[in-house]
């Protein structure tokens, strides 16, 4: 699939990849540079609901606490 760059640097996901990913409006991508090449991540609104069922049990638990844990640091 390809999408042309506007004079402004914007462009247009296809709908299929925003399909597959379900990427909404909400959603936002990072754009990392890796050995010449340019990949696309989509980054949630919430990264703690994206990160919801990746795990093995427990991860959710596990990454929320050390949330917690670094916001009582700052």
């Amino acid at each position: 699939m390809r999408s042309t760059i506007t004079e402004r640097g914007q462009t247009v996901i296809p709908a299929a990849i925003r399909r597959q990913f379900h990427l909404s409006p909400a959603d936002r991508l990072e754009w990392v540079l890796d050995n010449g090449t340019i990949r696309v991540v989509p980054v949630r609104a919430n990264p703690v609901e994206a990160f919801r069922g990746q795990g093995k049990g427990g991860s959710t638990g596990r990454l929320l606490a050390a949330r917690r844990k670094e916001l009582a640091n700052e």
